[in-house]
């Protein structure tokens, strides 16, 4: 039996299966591509990076931790946020409703020792005064008003000189005219005057030249 060659031109059944295959396929692609373009979906082999996540911590001061009483008065606390010190108000309690200078002093030193309350936490607030810092008044015959502290300032951990620094010099009553003069253990009471600069308020490294020597 002979077969007969179709005709030039004349496609083969096989051929137009695979034709109409091929149609179709093409025909769904576009109605995919259609679609994802109708719903705003960027097609992209490429990962795309939009940069870190924005911070939440804005420290942003909480308000004060209390309601003011007969007994009670308001602390300006430099607590650390965002590798500076920021103050924070704090109510405090003061007993007999007076304290001298060096209880002040105390009272300011405990409340930075103090763990940050939850408000405090939330907003990014530390603290690096250990609770091991002890300060007290320098002996008569030193200079006037300065104050001993256990360890010399200048080996406090990281922005605590700041904090504590700070916070005496923001109080009226420690720090008339804004410095205080600090010194380490008495032995090597080598006293400085320090000021809240901006340096010690940002700078990590700035308790090694900080201060003024007091001769």
């Amino acid at each position: 039996m002979t077969l007969r060659n179709a005709p030039a031109g004349t496609p083969r059944s096989g051929g137009r299966r695979a034709l109409r295959g091929s149609t179709a396929a093409l025909a769904a692609s576009c109605a995919a591509l259609a679609a994802l373009s109708g719903c705003g979906i960027r097609s992209t082999t490429v990962p795309v990076d939009d940069g870190p996540a924005p911070s939440r911590v804005a420290c942003a001061p909480p308000g004060a931790s209390a309601t003011p009483g007969q007994d009670t008065m308001v602390d300006k606390v430099y607590l650390v946020c965002n590798t500076q010190v920021t103050p924070v108000s704090r109510y405090v309690d003061v007993r007999d409703g007076r304290l001298d200078r060096i209880g002040e002093v105390r009272t300011l030193l405990a409340q930075l020792q103090m763990s940050p309350r939850t408000a405090e936490t939330k907003a990014g607030f530390s603290t690096a005064v250990p609770g091991t810092l002890q300060v007290v008044e320098v002996p008569s015959g030193s200079h006037k008003g300065a104050l001993l502290l256990n360890l010399r300032p200048q080996d406090l951990p990281s922005f605590a000189l700041a904090q504590l620094v700070c916070t005496l010099t923001a109080d009226s009553l420690v720090s008339p005219g804004h410095s205080v003069v600090l010194g380490g253990p008495e032995q090597d009471a080598k006293l400085r005057s320090y000021t809240c600069t901006s340096d010690l308020r940002s700078r990590s490294d700035a308790a090694d030249g900080a201060g003024t020597a007091v001769g």
